[in-house]
């Protein structure tokens, strides 16, 4: 979609340095365009399901985070984004040393935003798409 206003990124960045579950994966906001935003963080020993794999809310959280963030580049300048739907579909075990998370708008409407994410899991360089999401984004007044 295209590059994005400073001040846009500039929200986009505060916003994601406010999510204390992000902090806590050790996410890193990696691109904002319009439209567009890509999220990584490291599969760490704290996130892993019963069989070693990166457990599936890690998966959920970036890929809801990534597409969240990317309905809120299209959103009027005051608004704020929440998550009204998403749904999930695990693809593979999410194997590797960290995961990717990249958000997409698929429809920006008047009041809401249908999105989707991909998120894939990176090991010695090769990426693996884990997991897809597709929901929809309404924005709020902040408050």
């Amino acid at each position: 979609m295209g590059e994005v206003s400073p001040e846009v990124a500039e929200k986009v960045r505060k916003s994601f340095a406010a999510q204390s579950l992000m902090h806590t994966f050790g996410a890193e906001l990696l691109r904002v365009e319009a439209g567009r935003v890509e999220i990584a963080a490291p599969i760490l020993a704290t996130a892993l399901q019963q069989h070693g794999y990166a457990h599936a809310g890690l998966t959920f959280a970036l890929g809801d985070s990534a597409a969240g963030y990317a309905a809120l580049t299209v959103m009027p300048a005051e608004a704020e984004v929440l998550t009204v739907e998403i749904k999930i579909n695990l693809l593979a075990p999410a194997a590797g040393d960290r995961l990717v998370a990249t958000g997409h708008v698929v429809k920006a409407g008047r009041r809401i935003v249908v999105v989707k994410a991909e998120v894939s899991a990176l090991q010695d360089g090769a990426a693996r798409a884990v997991a897809i999401l597709q929901g929809t984004m309404i924005p709020v007044t902040a408050g």
